[in-house]
Order: structure tokens, then sequence, then C-alpha cells
């Protein structure tokens, strides 16, 4: 009982220790992609194959609660926001069931809500399936209130039996129809309670098209997708057109080719109105099998938009939006920057030197444990690395003045092509003394499709290129 009592206080201890560290509110000034995202309580925002719905001035956003261990069902997550740059926890909205569809050892993918403006319910879809993908299925749930417990009614129905289709959005037209859309280019409207469906308007517009979302800008219809590669990223394309029933116009590619749609796949476009300015916010997600919880980030960009045309020229990795004018800008990280040569920064086990043709360099080690720390003073680090087809998970720890590990992530730094960009950046911290340790996990993101086809990481590596230091 000594013992109990002793690891139970040490463990209590822990926990303060770790809540006096941390600064306690969301500070973030800026949206910035590819990193992990921490939400009011310091955790992990895991919300992913999202959407985000606006109700009473606040930006509610849906997504998979995802877990490390497997792929299967673990709920489906809400956290609420005023600027879109910081999160708080509300509820685990869908929980694992008993039984059925979305029970134990189950799928459950996709998660996309809209309120119903005949009813003023808030009807969640999604994709429900088995371990295998091999009974897809589109279910809903309802909630009388946004941020509280849907109520899983099944699969959605048309003319009386079950939509059949994995990959799925919703999307609501000015008229507040509501409609679904699937894989492959099918796009159904439902019916006046958003409860079923009464009519297919479009039947497999295009084939492998996965992760669809669709939005309208000026009388115009864009609808996004994505190839078939499993949970690696791809260029995604789009099509147009003046009316939901076609025809559809393939507009190609809309972001530069080979750049993998920033290294991210689509989920949803969200519509930000203002007084002066609309804002298209793309939502895509940068998976990271089979980390998905703890590594996996988002990729959200403002889309450009000209003459019947969106595109994503260029990465942005921090800007901001007005939610009031709807404008959005470019925002800069400032802090001290940190070079890898820096003679304070300590280097354990095998690290090399890496320069590549287009004049990326960094320091990278595959040798598992090998780390680098690096002692600071401040309220947050962030960290640089770049991204390779050889690159592998690194765990990152911060500890405190008394040596205690207060935060401890893994980051995912694989890519297909090389890629140079902030891999990390901690939540606020209260000012003080703290240590960052960055260690090779030895570990690399490998899977494989329906098909067998194989995909992933080459090896384990991780890289390091310089540090950010907010005080």
């Amino acid at each position: 009982m000594f013992i109990n009592m002793r690891a139970e206080s040490f463990i209590l201890l822990l926990l303060f220790g770790l809540n006096i560290s941390l600064a306690g509110k969301n500070e973030n000034k800026s949206i910035i992609s590819g990193v992990p995202w921490f939400d009011n309580n310091g955790k992990i925002v895991s919300a992913h194959g999202a959407c985000i719905v606006k109700e009473k001035g606040l930006f509610y956003l849906f997504g998979e609660f995802k877990k490390d261990s497997s792929n299967t069902f673990n709920g489906f997550s809400c956290y609420s926001s005023k600027d879109l740059c910081n999160w708080k926890f509300e509820n685990t909205v869908l929980q694992v069931q008993d039984s059925g569809r979305l029970g134990s050892n189950r799928v459950g993918e996709r998660v996309k809500v809209m309120k119903c403006p005949s009813t003023g319910q808030f009807v969640m879809y999604m994709h429900t399936d088995d371990a295998r993908y091999k009974d897809p299925c589109v279910g809903y749930a309802t909630c009388d209130k946004i941020n509280g417990d849907y109520i899983f009614k099944g699969p959605l129905l048309f003319n009386g039996k079950p939509i059949k289709k994995w990959d799925m959005g919703v999307f609501q037209d000015d008229d507040e129809t509501g409609y679904l859309i699937t894989h492959s280019g099918n796009l159904f409207r439902l019916n006046n309670d958003y409860k079923g469906v009464t009519k297919q308007v479009v039947k497999n517009m295009t084939g492998k098209c996965e992760a669809p979302a669709i939005f309208k800008k000026d009388g115009i219809y864009y609808w996004l997708g994505s190839d078939l590669t499993s949970w690696e990223r791809n260029d995604n394309y789009y099509f147009t057109a003046t009316s939901l029933n076609g025809p559809w116009e393939s507009k190609g590619l809309f972001a530069p080719e080979g750049k993998l749609t920033w290294n991210s796949q689509s989920t949803y476009v969200l519509s930000i109105c203002g007084t002066k300015d609309t804002t298209y916010m793309f939502m895509g997600d940068r998976w990271a099998f089979p980390r998905q919880n703890s590594s996996a980030t988002y990729v959200w960009q403002p889309l450009e938009m000209s003459d019947g045309q969106m595109s994503l020229p260029t990465f942005i990795q921090s800007w901001k939006i007005n939610a009031v004018t709807g404008e959005s800008f470019v925002v800069e990280l400032d802090g001290d920057i940190i070079e890898e040569s820096n003679k304070k920064i300590k280097y354990k086990g095998t690290w090399e030197n890496q320069l590549l043709n287009d004049n990326i360099s960094d320091i990278r080690s595959n040798n598992k444990g090998a780390s680098i720390s690096y002692n600071f003073k401040g309220t947050r680090i962030g960290l640089y690395g770049v991204a390779r087809p050889t690159n592998g998970y690194a765990l990152v720890e911060i500890q405190n003045s008394k040596g205690e590990i207060i935060l401890s992530n893994t980051i995912d730094m694989y890519c297909k092509y090389p890629e140079s960009s902030l891999k990390y950046l901690s939540p606020v911290l209260k000012r003080g003394k703290y240590k960052l340790v960055v260690s090779v996990l030895g570990e690399k993101g490998n899977w494989a499709d329906k098909k067998k086809n194989y995909f992933g990481s080459a090896d384990s590596y991780v890289s390091f290129d310089k540090m950010l230091i907010v005080k």
C-alpha cells in the first residue's frame, strides 16, 4: 500500500508539474501547417478527415480521433475556436458503439456534420467499414446540440438500401439543400431532414477519386479529389461546373505537380465570408501511418481564386484569417534562430551532414537512440528539418529545469520528395529554462493498399536543420 501511494503521489506531482509548466492558455497567432497542434489542455489535436461548422460565432472542428495502435474506430472528436488558430477540446461526440457498424474493431472515417435547416438538428455522416475495408457503408448520427453526444442511427438509405461507398464528404448549397459526395464522383441529394437520399445527381463522374470536397464561389462549383494511394499523399485535382448536375470539367491539378498537394490529402474547403472578403481554406491531412494520433498533422492553406480557377501555388507555413473581415494574411514566425552548427547543441550517436542538389542541407541520423539536445530559455521552441523518402519518426521531449519530462511527442519526417520546413512547435510554456531532446526512434512508416501495393519510407532517418526559440 505504501508503494502504491508513493507511485500515485509521484504521478500527481508529475501532472501538477506539467500544469504549472504549460502557460495554461492558447496563444497561437497563426495557422501553422505540418506541425502538431495542441489544444487548451496541452494535448494533441486529433481530428482528421475533418470538417468545420460555424455556429453562433464559433468554428467547430469535427474529425477522426485516431490512435497509434491500429486504424480502427476510436471515436469522433470535436474542438471549438474563435480564430481557427487556437482550439478547445469540446467532446468525443460519437463514441465507439457496443456493437454494429461502429463497434469495436470497425472503421469510422471522414466525419462530416451539417445543420439541417428544417429541423435545427445537427446531422453527422461518416464512412463505416470493417477492418479490412470489405464492408463499406455511409452511416449517419444526429444531435440537437453541435458539441453534444451524437446518436448513431445506422446506414444512410437511398431507395431503401445502404450507400455502399467509402471516402465521402458533404456540401450545403445556397438554398440550404444538402448533398452527400462519395468517391469516384458520385453526388446524392439529401431529403428535407437530411436523414435520407432523394436522388442521385451525379453518377461515377470520375474514377479513382477519393477524399472528395465541394465548395461554391460566384456561381461556380468546385469539386476536389485525391488519387488512390492509400495513406500516401498525391497530386490532388479538381473539376468545375455551373450546375451540380454538370457537366463537370476537369481542371487538372491545383498545386504544383510533384509536390503532392504540399504533402497532404484533401478533406474539406471552408468558406470564411467576412465584411471585406471571403477566404476559401483548403483543409488537408498529412497522414503518418501507423502513428496517426501522435504524428499525423494538418495542411490548411488559403486557396487562390481567379476567373473560375483555384490554386495553391506556394506552401505558406504560417498565416491567419480575420474571422470578421474574411481577409487572410501571411504571419512571420518570430524568434531567435539557432543553426545546427551552434556549439551549445549536444550530439549523441552518429550524425552526418547532408547536402542536396537544390541546396537543402541538414544533419541527419538513422542510428536508433541517437539524439540532439539544447538548453534554452523562453516560452516556446520550434524544430526545422528536411523531410525525405528515407526518413522516419523522431521523439521530441522537453524537460523542465529539474530534468523532468513535461512534453513528449513523436513527429513524422517522411516525404516522397525533399522538403524543408518547420516540423515541430511546442505549445506556449511558462517563461523559464528548458531542455529540448530530439531522438531517433528507429521506426518508419510502411503500409500496403487493398491491392497490396506497398508504400512508405525506405529508412528511419531523423533530420535537423535549425531551431526557433521564442523568448
